[in-house]
């Protein structure tokens, strides 16, 4: 693209906190960049109450939303989920057929982002994939994750490992970018409060110990989640002297069991508790106080290594993702998450990860996308050709 182009109408979508604080960083350079016309599509939990009406953070952060698309989410089972889909696909061909985008930016892999990229493509519209090519083995997201990539045109993946993936899959070398994680961007242009200041934030006394549990269904095993959790909180009832922080698990099926069982736990112990939405700036503080992260969130792997403190990561719906060596893979069994929380306790194990090498990079990526975009021309992108890779 050149510098006397028209500029070109870029419609991000986003729906969820964790993917926006992502994508932050993005948004404003898009809309900062002379060349770009930011569409910011707003969906999914974002408009929903139960978690936080987290579209008042973005409104907050002085973005101009210029759509919202409210999915009804009110139920957690496989019909409601596919009714809020149907619903929604109708509405994005809508908006996309009115406001005519040049391009399309989608993060990640959730069922609100698969329905959009849908949408794009009936449109004709072209698309560019944030953090494709990633394996999560126990979630419904790794097929939308693989079928979002195989609709997308222009790829920007966070490892080397997941370009080579999403080229295994026939897209062109030429529009497979690796450009690191986008979190790592957002860690180092965070202003992160003190910690005195993170008290007063959050209304909370810190005890001599912090911990941050971030904890998601296991979506294509059917109750495990449930187990998996009560097993979790066994472990945590061992822990004295600690302020105990958990954020709100994703909306996917089960998710509301994990909600009412979360609310349930912090009313019958002291010194929990939960947050529908921290928000970027505190949840990172948060991380950056305390003595390590537990659950089986993508954050722990994304972004805690970066702040050289351990992840204990449960169960397996991050199993197949790169890991830092401050990752530590952990059975959900009680005695297990035991184990792993006193081994991230010890101060000789926490003096091992002090130079740990975060593999989603040390930022930067944001800056990479946008330099990639003003170079490419949009309009040749909607006809892709299937790159054969040659077996011996």
């Amino acid at each position: 693209m050149t510098k006397t182009s028209k500029s070109k109408k870029i419609c991000v979508i986003t729906g969820s906190r964790a993917e926006y604080g992502l994508l932050k960083n993005l948004l404003f350079l898009i809309k900062k960049e002379k060349l770009f016309k930011l569409q910011l599509l707003v969906t999914g939990t974002h408009l929903s109450k139960k978690h936080g009406l987290t579209v008042n953070n973005i409104i907050k952060d002085q973005l101009n939303v210029k759509n919202k698309v409210d999915l009804k989410l009110k139920k957690d089972d496989a019909s409601s989920i596919a009714n809020s889909m149907s619903n929604g696909l109708s509405k994005f061909v809508k908006i996309f057929e009115k406001n005519k985008p040049d391009l399309i930016i989608l993060l990640g892999d959730r069922y609100e982002i698969f329905i959009t990229c849908v949408a794009a493509t009936l449109c004709r519209l072209p698309i560019a994939h944030i953090h494709g090519g990633e394996i999560t083995k126990s979630l419904v997201d790794e097929a939308f994750r693989h079928s979002i990539s195989k609709m997308s045109h222009l790829h920007f993946t966070a490892t080397n490992e997941y370009k080579k993936r999403v080229i295994q899959m026939g897209e062109q070398p030429k529009n497979v970018h690796c450009v690191g994680g986008l979190g790592v961007d957002n860690i180092n242009f965070s202003n992160l409060y003190s910690k005195s200041e993170l008290e007063k934030k959050l209304k909370i006394k810190f005890l001599k110990k912090i911990i941050i549990v971030t904890y998601h269904p296991e979506t294509l095993k059917k109750k495990s989640s449930l187990l998996n959790l009560k097993n979790l909180f066994n472990a945590l009832k061992t822990l004295r002297d600690t302020t105990i922080i958990f954020t709100m698990p994703n909306f996917d099926m089960e998710s509301l069991v994990i909600y009412d069982l979360i609310s349930n736990f912090i009313l019958t112990r002291k010194n929990c508790y939960l947050f529908k939405s921290l928000g970027q700036k505190k949840y990172f503080s948060c991380l950056k106080y305390s003595d390590f992260m537990i659950g089986n969130s993508s954050s722990g792997l994304l972004e805690m290594p970066s702040f050289k403190k351990f992840s204990i990561n449960i169960g397996e719906r991050q199993s197949g993702r790169i890991k830092a060596k401050s990752v530590i893979d952990c059975r959900p069994k009680t005695k297990d998450i035991v184990k792993a929380i006193n081994f991230s306790l010890n101060s000789n194990n926490k003096n091992k990860i002090k130079n740990v090498v975060n593999p989603y990079g040390t930022g930067g990526a944001s800056k990479k996308i946008i330099k990639i975009l003003k170079r490419k021309n949009f309009d040749n992108l909607i006809l892709k050709e299937f790159f054969n890779i040659k077996f011996s």
